[in-house]
């Protein structure tokens, strides 16, 4: 039985009544909440200096987004389990959630109990996506995450390059390669990702990843 009290929580979101309200209801419900932010920035300050429990992030923030707050706070060890919450239900936002390996992805429109829901979840080790997401689409982003790690340094250093969309002989001139050379690793790459080698496909691809293949 989780004992709520020694829950400490750090609350961050750049519309004051959702913190508000938040707020409210994580105290109501006996949480220990020991700070609230409105920006990035002053969310990763508090994260920092309270390494709390649990984090519950808004996703658009000012200053820092909640994703590049989590970065930051797992590059410095921070022992803190991280929750987002947002209206965002694309498929980037569930593929950067993935790849940053975030505990938790609340929607706002999610009802308290699922917060809470989620909460315990995470606390009990497991990662928790808001029932609203489709399971096929969670499935889905963890099986292109899987494929992107069975790819060379090189390929990666190419998929990259290809996802701001640079032609083969802009790459090849960059990296002083050949263009043959860098149709051969795009061949790879559409081979390894499991892509339908068709015009296009990989630039489509890459572009719909391109948030998660700048961190490669």
């Amino acid at each position: 039985m989780i004992d709520k009290k020694n829950v400490s929580i750090v609350i961050a979101d750049d519309h004051p009544m959702i913190l508000k309200g938040l707020n409210d209801e994580l105290k109501t419900n006996s949480y220990n909440v020991v700070g609230q932010a409105e920006s990035g920035i002053e969310a990763l300050e508090l994260i920092l200096a309270h390494t709390p429990t649990l984090a519950l992030l808004d996703i658009d923030m000012p200053g820092f987004t909640g994703f590049e707050v989590i970065k930051i706070a797992k590059e410095k060890e921070v022992d803190t389990k991280f929750i987002v919450l947002s209206f965002h239900k694309e498929h980037d936002y569930i593929s950067q959630a993935k790849a940053l390996q975030i505990n938790g992805y609340l929607l706002k429109e999610d009802s308290f109990s699922e917060i809470e829901h989620c909460i315990k979840n995470v606390l009990d080790g497991q990662i928790y996506f808001s029932s609203s997401f489709e399971p096929a689409s969670i499935r889905s982003v963890s099986e292109e995450l899987k494929k992107i790690e069975h790819l060379t340094s090189s390929e990666k250093t190419i998929l990259k390059l290809v996802a701001k969309q640079m032609r083969s002989n802009e790459i090849a001139e960059m990296l002083s390669i050949s263009t043959r050379t860098v149709e051969k690793h795009r061949s790879n790459i559409i081979t390894k990702l499991e892509i339908e080698n068709s015009t296009n496909s990989l630039n489509s691809w890459a572009y719909l990843y391109k948030n998660i293949i700048k961190d490669l």
